[in-house]
Formats: structure tokens, sequence, C-alpha cells
């Protein structure tokens, strides 16, 4: 599944062999004997390697001019077979397109070895430097292979949340060593056919069968939850969360990594877009979202059905202010920014809740029942306090601490943060 070749050639036989020679558990290799169906499959599966015959009723530098055309972003490796070993027919084939030319009968040792070369090139050129898996242009090209199959597939989105505000405060080698944490209890669970890639720093994507997708989204989150408490200082292990100090001296509660996994399958619905396939992936992750632990959500149809309702953009705000005439300002001041302050439905969860404690420290209480409450557990709560105890109010569950006075546009640029992060 990782690379996948078509061979064009009219010879039944020959072609077979070629085939033969070629396909294994790393190479999927399909066979056309016409030029219609072989243009056919070229745009729906977007092969690494076409190889290509004068078998054809059409001369080979003009066929491979015109998949250049055909391939311009995708670039495949294009291998002209020809039964003719004249240096000008191969020059000609060379500059129409064509990345190598063998010549017929030829050796099956050292035409598995040139191709094999070829795709190792192919490969290397679409890894991630320190990774060393697919990237996210050659993981859509496996995406939409699988999807053309028509076969049983599941994919299996997996984030690290709160992934780089731990490299912020533990440095990058840290965050590498998550991730190869992450990646051997990953590899672990691979079934031979599975396809793992990178998607973006912290994000990676199975293709697996719709049967073991969910045991296997069960497995990597339970894995890293016991792995990953070893990350940490001790002082952050006891607190129960990381801190960070920004340029305002505001204090904000940082939760420890965990990993979202959504898994989608073929079982329940189809589909043709694998960009569409991946933001349906990123979008319903969030409905897997628990406090400071790992979660999986499997898309089902009675999950489908709620979809859209529950991924409403939320910029819903609460306001918990005494003084009257602040309570205005932030109201004022937060609805001209384009956020929900009304509060008139409440069927909506608020995004954020605003809450002043001022001198009263037992207005934290309000925090901590936020917090423990599994209905908000997406909401962001801010407290801002003239009593200047960032300790007491993180660990009463702040996500933000911000200290009296305070300017209104640094409240705003934390709203606006948080908004974004929680709407992803």
């Amino acid at each position: 599944m990782l690379c996948s070749a078509i061979i064009i050639d009219t010879r039944k036989e020959l072609s077979v062999k070629y085939k033969k020679s070629l396909a294994n558990k790393d190479i999927r290799v399909q066979i056309v004997s016409s030029i219609k169906d072989a243009l056919i499959l070229i745009q729906s599966l977007e092969p690494d390697l076409i190889i290509v015959s004068d078998s054809i009723p059409e001369p080979l530098n003009d066929f491979c001019e015109r998949i250049r055309i055909l391939t311009y972003n995708i670039r495949p490796i294009i291998v002209a077979l020809s039964k003719s070993d004249n240096i000008d027919d191969k020059i000609k084939v060379l500059e129409s397109g064509a990345d190598d030319y063998i010549s017929e009968p030829v050796n099956f040792k050292e035409f598995q070895t040139r191709i094999k070369a070829h795709l190792r090139r192919e490969l290397e050129s679409n890894l991630d430097n320190k990774t060393l898996l697919p990237n996210e242009k050659y993981s859509l090209r496996a995406l939409k292979r699988t999807l053309a199959d028509n076969t049983d597939w599941a994919t299996i989105l997996i984030s690290i949340e709160n992934f780089k505000h731990y490299v912020e405060i533990y440095s990058d080698f840290a965050g590498d060593k998550i991730i190869q944490t992450l990646l051997a209890i990953i590899k672990s669970g691979l079934a031979e056919t599975d396809f793992v890639s990178q998607l973006a720093e912290s994000e990676f994507m199975i293709i697996t069968k719709s049967l073991s997708a969910e045991r296997f989204a069960s497995f990597i989150t339970t894995a890293f939850d016991t792995v990953v408490p070893k990350f940490y200082s001790h002082e952050d292990a006891k607190r129960g969360y990381m801190t960070m100090q920004s340029d305002d001296e505001a204090g904000i509660r940082i939760e420890f990594v965990s990993l979202l996994v959504s898994v989608i399958s073929s079982e329940y619905d189809n589909y043709n877009n694998p960009e569409h396939l991946i933001d349906k992936m990123r979008r319903i992750k969030s409905l897997a979202k628990l406090p400071s632990k790992s979660n999986y959500i499997v898309d089902r149809p009675k999950i489908s059905g709620q979809t859209e309702e529950l991924l409403k953009y939320n910029k819903k705000i609460v306001i918990v202010e005494d003084d009257t005439a602040m309570e205005l300002l932030l109201r004022t001041t937060l609805e001209l920014q384009g956020y929900d302050v009304s509060g008139n439905d409440e069927n909506i969860i608020p995004a954020i809740f605003i809450i002043d404690t001022g001198d009263d420290m037992s207005k934290l209480e309000l925090c901590k029942q936020i917090k423990t409450n599994k209905s908000f557990v997406n909401t962001k709560v801010i407290v801002t306090s003239n009593r200047h105890d960032k300790s007491t109010i993180l660990n009463a569950g702040a996500d933000l601490y911000l200290p009296k006075p305070y300017e209104l546009s640094a409240l705003i640029k934390w709203v606006e943060y948080f908004i974004k992060k929680i709407n992803l």
C-alpha cells in the first residue's frame, strides 16, 4: 500500500511477469492494456510509478509527454520499456519526460533493482526529516488510492494536544522524545498492511481496516497516558499541570499533553475526496476532548447527525463581575469584537467564563465548579484578581490568571487565543 505502480502494456504474458517481479507488501501493481483505461487510472490513483511499453498504439515519446502534462502536480516516475536499443530513440523518449529507458529483453534482477531505486528516491523526497514518515502530500495520495479502491478501510487521526506549549516549556528535545514514544506505541500496534504518516508536527494519520480501528484507537490513547507522566518535572507532575509566564505577567495554566483521536471508516458513509475526509477527522476530534486525559471518538450515524450542531463556532462568553461599570465595559468591548456576551441562547455552553474575584478568593469556588462539571469540558476560565496569588488561582482550575490592573487589549488578546483554541 505504500507505493502504487501502473504497467501499461498490451502483452498479457510479459506484463504479468513484470508485475510479479515487482509486487510485494510495499508495492501495489496494476496492469492496463489500453491508453484510455491508463489515463483514467492515473488520474484516480495518482501512482508513484508508471511503466509503459512500446506495445501501445502511440509513440513512446508522445505518450510520455502527454503523461507529464496530465500529472504535472504529482510527477510520477515514468519508466519506458522498448524493444529498441537505438541511442536516438532513448534520447527522444527521455527528453519527452521519461525518467528511465530500459531495452528489452530485460534482465529481471536489474529491472527490479532499478525500479526499487526509483521508488526509494520518490519516497525519500516525501518523508519528514525527523520521523522519516510520509508527509501530508504523500498522505493525501495514499488516501486517494484507498478511497478509489472501494474496499474496507478506516482512517485514524492522532493529534497531540498542548504539544507546542510543552515544547516552549521543556524544549524541542523533550518534544522529540514524546513524538518518538508515540510513534513507538503506534508502530507496535500496526498490521503489515497498515499505513502511518505525518500530517503536521504533532499530527499523524493511520489507514487501516475498519474492524481493528476502534481497538487500535483505544490502545493508543491508553498506552500514551500510561507512559507520558514521566516527561514532566517533579514539580509539574505533583501540581497536575504546566505553567507559562507571558510578557504581561499573566499566568497561564497549561494542561498536560494528551491525545485526541478521531476514527472514520467506510462502514457508515462513502467518501471520494481525501481533503474532505481529513478535514472531517480534524473537526470531529474536538468531541473527544476530556480534561487532562487522552480520548478517541468514532464517527457513527448517531454522532454524524449531531456533528454540525455540535461543531458550530462557539463565541459565547459569560462575565462574572460585581463592578457594574466594569461589567458593562467588558460586555460592550467584547460585543464590539463580535463575541456573544448576551447569554440569550441557553443551549450553547459558554466558550469562556471571565470571573473577577476582586479581593474575595472564595469566588474561586465557581471556577472549581465549572472545571469539575463535565458539561464544561471544553470551556476556558479566565480569572482576574487584585490578589496576586497565581498558584492558588491556577490550582483552582483557571486556564489563565490575569492580575489587576490589566489592559483591555491584553484581555481581548487572551479571549481571541482561547476562542481559536476551543474551535479548532
